[in-house]
Order: structure tokens, then sequence, then C-alpha cells
């Protein structure tokens, strides 16, 4: 099929709940990815970030190919081995804490909300979040998610959330009262427009979370899994969250989520009270142990923090020359550049030039690419972004 004949396909039975980019997209292989009319394009946005590791890295290519002959699914009535390992590998990058599998970061997200509840006394069930976040579009996600535009046609949305300005330690403690059971927040605002919480204020949020009986919940969906230069967003800050939540990059490209939780505060999630039909399963697993071998194998944190610094140094030196930056922001490959007006004709003309990028919260262009991206591919992005930026003036 050619690409009018799927897009007319979708036009016909696919739900048009997604703005889509006219391009079919038939394979990809690291930072590339290939349409149908035999375009090549250098993707520094991969999957959404789900694609960490590259597309179809080799290492998970193998481990899934492998493991769908053996065994794909089976129910969490049984023990399997996959999930124990998996467990294993997150905690000893972590916090020493207990993982809860899934499928996406929205039900991560849920499951550390019902934890949060359960495990605090009985007249706590308030959630603290901040301004400009996004916590996934199930009703409780996208209710902790403290962008209205995101619920307004949902009215009225899960009652208990309390919205306060990011960064803003102030404003977190006078949010504070006797019915708070946690504080839910990312380390980065990724759709926020790639906005870094301070030491200060994280740190603030762990003995705000301590003196009022309250979890600290870090939601880090886009920041886990090594983007940032360390295994997961909070290991910036000097403090320990009691919960987690993963997804993203965690199966390299196949659906899995995870909720990781202290230890002491994982015991209160008793059979009975929660659970997730496909969550855990053989082939997510699978795929989730071999990202993090293949992280490890090939020094791709270090190759995260290192890179991370040579693209924003790169992306920087594009401000004399194009007005509309105002400045670059991030950690590691988590990299946003603010403009000064929309950047949505910016974005299509970048991947009419063979470069996928995203742009979040009208102005934020952000640059998101594979941890094993190699300077001469950040090189390139630069220079079509450059290009296009020239030409549009």
């Amino acid at each position: 099929m050619n690409t009018q004949d799927v897009i007319k396909l979708f036009d016909q039975y696919v739900i048009a709940n997604y703005g889509r980019l006219p391009k079919v997209i038939d394979h990809g292989q690291g930072s590339y990815i290939y349409d149908t009319d035999g375009n090549k394009i250098l993707d520094m946005f991969p999957g959404w970030a789900v694609s960490g590791i590259g597309h179809c890295h080799p290492k998970v290519v193998k481990a899934i190919q492998a493991q769908a002959a053996k065994l794909l699914h089976m129910d969490n009535t049984f023990y399997t081995e996959l999930q124990g390992k998996l467990a294993k590998l997150l905690s000893e990058r972590a916090f020493g804490g207990k993982s809860f599998f899934c499928n996406s970061g929205a039900e991560a997200i849920e499951a550390a909300m019902k934890l949060a509840r359960i495990h605090t006394p009985k007249n706590k069930f308030k959630y603290i979040t901040t301004l400009g976040s996004f916590h996934g579009r199930t009703f409780g996600a996208m209710t902790a998610t403290a962008q209205p535009k995101k619920f307004e046609n949902f009215q009225p949305v899960v009652p208990g959330f309390i919205y306060v300005p990011f960064n803003d330690i102030a404003a977190m403690e006078n949010a504070f009262d006797d019915e708070v059971a946690a504080v839910m927040i990312e380390p980065i605002q990724g759709e926020g427009g790639i906005n870094v919480a301070s030491k200060e204020y994280m740190q603030a949020i762990r003995k705000l979370c301590d003196k009022n009986q309250a979890v600290m919940i870090l939601d880090e969906v886009q920041t886990g899994m090594g983007r940032t230069g360390k295994w997961f967003g909070y290991q910036h800050y000097d403090v320990v969250p009691d919960i987690i939540t993963l997804a993203k990059a965690l199966g390299g490209g196949v659906a899995v989520g995870a909720m990781m939780a202290k230890s002491d505060v994982a015991a209160s999630l008793v059979p009975g009270t929660h659970a997730s039909t496909f969550g855990g399963n053989c082939l997510a697993c699978a795929a989730g142990i071999a990202v993090v071998e293949a992280i490890e194998e090939e020094k791709l944190l270090e190759n995260a923090a290192k890179i991370g610094l040579y693209a924003a140094d790169k992306l920087n030196q594009l401000k004399p020359k194009h007005s509309i930056i105002d400045h670059v922001r991030g950690k590691g490959l988590m990299i946003g550049i603010q403009l000064k007006s929309p950047g949505a004709e910016i974005v299509s003309k970048c991947l009419d030039s063979g470069l996928r990028i995203n742009c979040t919260q009208d102005t934020v262009l952000r640059f998101m690419p594979a941890m094993n991206v190699t300077a001469k591919q950040i090189d390139e992005a630069v220079k079509i972004l450059d290009n296009v930026l020239g030409e549009m003036k």
C-alpha cells in the first residue's frame, strides 16, 4: 500500500483522536526511521521517548524473538522468572524498592495514586500536583495533569487534586493540610516544556512529605531509564522518593510500565487491592531486561550525559543566528528549545527536510534522541534545524 492508501484506510476505520503527520513509517533502525515513500528521517524524538535506545535495538529484538517462541504471556496467578529478574534489575539501580508491572505510564500513575491512598491514614485523600505537569490520559491521571485544557471536556473530574506552581516551595508548603496523601511531580516536566526541578525544591518536598505523613511520588515515565544521564531523574537531587513510575523507554519499544515503591510502602498493596491482566507479561519483561543490559553494556548513561551536553552546546550556538530562540534548557538527552513564537511550522518544515522533532506548549521544541545517538547525528540534526530557521526568516 502507498501512503495515500494507508491514510485512506485510517480515515475509514481508525478513530481520529490523533493529529497525525502525513507520513507512513515502514521501518526503523537506531536513530533513523523510513517511510513508505523511501524517505530517511533522523528521529530526534523516537516514539515519544519510548525508543530510548534506538529503534529495533538488536539486543531487544533478539530477546523478543527468543521469548516469543517460548512463552508470550502468563497470568499473574503464577510466578515467572523474567518478571522477578526485571524487578531485581530495577531495584538494584534505584532505591532497593519493589515493582508492580503494568502496560503504560498512565497505569503506573494510577497504581501509585492507589498505593499512596491505601498506605496513608484513612482521612488522607488529596494529591498535590504541579501546573504544567502531564501524568496520563486515564481519568485519575488526567485529573492529576494540572493543565485544565486536558480535561475541560470531561467535567466533573476526580476530586481531591490541588495544583501548585512548579518549582515554588512556598506554594507547596501552603498546599499541605492533614488530608494530603501524596505529592506527585516530574523531576523534569516533559510535555510541560522541559522544566527542570531545582535541588532545593525536590528536597523541600521530601521534608514536607515526611513532616505530614504523605507519600512522595516521582513520575519518571520520561526521565527514567537513563535519559538524563542517570538511571532515574531523582538521582540528581540527593533525595529518595517513596514511589516512582516508569514506562516509555523501559521496554525499548514494547508496551510496559512499572511502579516501584519502597518495601515498607509496597507492603500496603496486598492481594485484591490492585492488578493488571497483562502486567509483567513474559514478552515485555524480556524486552525490559534487554534494555537494562544494553544500557550498561554500551555505557549509554555516560553517552546520554556527554552527548546531552554536546547537543545543548550546539543548539545554543544557533541562538545568535536566529532571534526566535530564547534559550535552551534541560538535562542529559531531555532538551527543550524555548522559542519566542510558536514552533509548529518549524517542526513541519524540519520533517520535510528529514528531521523529526516535537513542539510542546506551543513554543518549546523538544529534542529527546535515543541514548545511543552520536555526535555526528546531533550535528546532522542541528544543521537541518539551522537551515529551516534560516529559510523561515
